[in-house]
């Protein structure tokens, strides 16, 4: 793998101010033990869930002496609670982590999606306009190109809302594409490790399923990387080598176990794919000067038009209606 561009992550983190909305989360805390090298001024995780959060502060000062670290508590749902946290730390650099992830639930709860992913990237967006951040990163994920899920079709909102920055703010925003991370919360591989631990058996959804991985620590330095050579209104797509099949995944756990395990297929739950896609249709890549950076040059939308399905999503959301059909005009590759 390229090495990462350590000189210039430097001079966008150097002496600067970083928050990283959900701070202790699997790419939250990987990200944050990736910024602490780089020299910020401060660095604030910002979690609705305090232990992780808490817990990761004690090992970043452990490590950082120097460096101030603050665990704040809140929801990104909450506008007036950004704003707080916002105006009380002026973050030069931002980290958007913080969303709900899980493809099925988010499936079961539409309403949850777009009320965490939609209008909290919306309100940490706004914020990080109004208080004069340096740069705004998103991160993204391969799910949100032509989404089958609610979960994908929010992000690809989130997305929209990025790049519809471009021209009318100071900060720079951008968004960073990627796909699973090896050994998050909720992801298969310790999953896969506790039903070898019970005995089995292992459940696949599909014998020919593929997702794309990467580890956390390649997935947070390649994010810092494209925040430093980021402009308004791009996303950036990692590579992340070839897509891995999902049952090969199980058998290899199964072997280095040394257990003989049955492996049992599930079938794809709602709103899942066989193989996700790194691009849409209309966009187009050109390579950055890392060689696993590619970027997607922003994509010319009606600005007036997106922020009034906005405030009629926020409208359904809040009366409790049916919020796919909106999503589908929002995102008109939203297969749901």
């Amino acid at each position: 793998m390229d090495t990462f561009d350590e000189a210039r992550i430097g001079e966008f983190l150097g002496g600067k101010t970083v928050l990283i909305t959900g701070g202790g989360g699997s790419i939250g805390s990987a990200l944050a033990r990736a910024v602490a090298p780089h020299a910020p001024k401060r660095l604030v995780l910002f979690d609705i869930c305090e232990n992780s959060a808490y817990l990761l502060s004690l090992e970043l000062k452990r490590k950082y002496p120097a460096l101030p670290v603050n665990v704040r508590i809140g929801s990104i749902r909450d506008g007036r609670r950004m704003e707080e946290i916002f105006g009380e730390y002026r973050p030069e650099a931002v980290f958007h982590a913080a969303a709900h992830k899980h493809v099925p639930l988010m499936e079961d709860d539409p309403r949850e999606a777009v009320k965490n992913n939609v209008f909290g990237t919306l309100n940490c967006a706004r914020c990080a306009d109004a208080y004069g951040a340096e740069a705004f990163i998103l991160l993204s994920t391969d799910k949100a190109v032509c989404p089958a899920s609610v979960m994908g079709a929010t992000k690809r909102v989130c997305e929209k809302i990025v790049q519809s920055y471009e021209g009318r703010s100071a900060t720079r925003f951008a968004a960073v594409r990627f796909g699973n991370v090896l050994g998050s919360a909720g992801s298969v591989l310790p999953i896969f490790e506790q039903q070898i631990a019970e005995g089995g058996p292992v459940t696949v959804t599909h014998h020919d399923a593929v997702r794309y991985f990467m580890t956390a620590e390649e997935a947070a330095g390649l994010v810092l990387c494209a925040g430093a050579y980021a402009r308004t209104g791009e996303i950036f797509v990692l590579d992340m080598g070839e897509p891995v099949k999902i049952a090969d995944l199980a058998r290899d756990c199964i072997a280095r176990s040394g257990k003989k395990i049955a492996i049992c297929y599930t079938g794809l739950r709602s709103g899942e794919k066989l193989s996700e896609e790194r691009l849409t249709g209309e966009e187009g890549l050109r390579m950055t000067e890392h060689g696993k950076i590619c970027v997607a040059p922003p994509i010319p939308f009606d600005r007036g038009e997106f922020e009034a399905a906005l405030e009629e999503l926020r409208s359904v959301c809040d009366a409790g209606g049916d919020v796919r059909p909106v999503l589908k005009r929002l995102v008109p590759t939203y297969r749901g």
